[in-house]
């Protein structure tokens, strides 16, 4: 098919990963929605956060790690901080630096909303066999390698 030909939007592989994307983490983002009035954004920096808590991270490495929109992330940070959910400190070694780290207020949040994401994911793993599953995380890591050699 030409380039310039219209494209089909529902075999095209970056709109079939959004769509499936947004829909999986749409079923577990109404609960914590609900529930702690979170955005996804507001998700994803606490469970980030809680992964790299030995450390602390700044606010650039935050947005890093997400791999998310620095405005989107600065956001989200700014309406955790407000809340209590994150805190934000100066770190010891370069004034100049902050680092965030969770709240006992966030991770309360992270306490109740990773062990249902977790759930989440293995009930949706639960329809790959092991051969599958193993082959998706394959294929998922060599999709997002190339995606970030091709914008380094």
């Amino acid at each position: 098919m030409p380039d310039h030909a219209p494209l089909q939007l529902e075999a095209f592989l970056p709109y079939r990963l959004s769509i499936l994307s947004n829909t999986v983490s749409q079923a577990i983002a109404r609960e914590y929605q609900q529930r702690f009035h979170l955005g996804m954004t507001e998700w994803r920096v606490i469970a980030v956060l809680a992964r790299y808590d030995a450390e602390g991270l700044s606010a650039r490495e935050l947005a890093e790690r997400t791999a998310m929109d620095k405005v989107a992330v600065s956001r989200a940070l700014a309406r955790l901080i407000a809340a209590g959910r994150v805190l934000r400190r100066t770190h010891r070694g370069d004034k100049r630096r902050s680092v965030l780290r969770l709240s006992a207020r966030g991770w309360a949040i992270h306490a109740v909303v990773a062990p249902r994401a977790r759930a989440h994911e293995r009930q949706l793993l639960a329809r790959l066999d092991a051969d599958e599953r193993a082959c998706l995380t394959r294929i998922l890591d060599k999709l997002l390698d190339a995606s970030t050699a091709n914008h380094a």
